[in-house]
């Protein structure tokens, strides 16, 4: 089974998607399960992971409802007040929905470059843990210190690594993100998605060898039992079509033997996410 592990779906209102510039026309709609089904089809994906855009409870409520409503929605990653006292209330709320399989919080928005390691923070990471939730970490490269003691301090909860770690495609930093990367990688908790990098590059005339460095070091690094696949979708819509960047995650991984394919498409979401 092919897995995406990474795509949204927005009711689209200015005010609450301040981070949609006016270069993002396209973003600027709403996207719905019924616009994603036909290219999932195209692609030859079967399930998919839902991901929150905002940080609100509604959105997790309705993204939740649309995935009873649509079966090839697998499972959603929601948003809760993570560091909110009555958090334990909401996590209750939604632990009786079956598709409710984990948790994100925006962390690169955060002006403070150490939110996570906050105790009301690092309390809600705690609880997650007791509901068997896992947690996507939406950071920066400069943040995958602090995500790597943060999941050692928390062995037995899930985390995994979202887009991996926005690196800028146009800078000259990768030797330090690969470092990070190779850190974090050595905690056996952490999972790394292949998902996001299209949008990094910031042109259009991309090619495939821009991010075949950055892949091998994600292989090498977290192995074939811990990747898992991701398009972003709509957000890749800005420099790529949806079949376009699941070819080129296919094609990438083609080098591996059937069964860690296998494990890359689609196994390790299922394991990671429990769908």
């Amino acid at each position: 089974m092919r897995i995406d592990s990474h795509q949204h779906f927005w009711h689209y209102t200015p005010g609450e998607f301040d981070w949609i510039s006016a270069d993002m026309e396209v973003l600027k709609r709403d996207y719905y399960p019924a616009d994603l089904q036909p290219l999932l089809e195209a692609a030859g994906v079967e399930g998919t992971i839902c991901v929150q855009a905002r940080e609100c409870v509604t959105e997790t409520e309705w993204l939740l409802e649309w995935a009873e409503e649509f079966p090839f929605i697998r499972g959603v990653v929601g948003w809760v007040p993570l560091c909110s006292p009555r958090l334990l209330e909401q996590l209750e709320a939604f632990a009786t929905k079956p598709k409710f399989c984990g948790v994100r919080h925006i962390l690169q928005a955060e002006s403070d470059n150490r939110f996570m390691m906050r105790n009301d923070f690092v309390r809600g990471i705690r609880l997650l843990t007791q509901f068997a939730l896992t947690y996507d970490l939406l950071i920066f490269p400069s943040h995958l210190c602090l995500a790597y003691k943060l999941a050692k301090r928390f062995p037995e909860q899930r985390f995994v690594i979202d887009h991996i770690a926005s690196p800028s495609f146009m800078d000259n930093r990768f030797e330090e993100w690969a470092r990070g990367m190779k850190q974090i990688a050595s905690c056996d908790n952490v999972f790394c998605k292949l998902s996001g990098f299209v949008t990094e590059v910031s042109r259009q005339d991309w090619q495939t060898f821009d991010f075949t460095p950055y892949h091998d070091v994600v292989l090498e690094s977290f192995g074939t039992k811990r990747i898992l696949i991701g398009s972003d979708w709509p957000v890749c819509t800005l420099v790529a079509d949806y079949v376009d960047v699941i070819r080129l995650i296919g094609n990438y991984i083609q080098r591996l033997s059937h069964h860690e394919q296998a494990d890359v498409w689609g196994n390790n979401a299922k394991e990671f996410y429990g769908v």
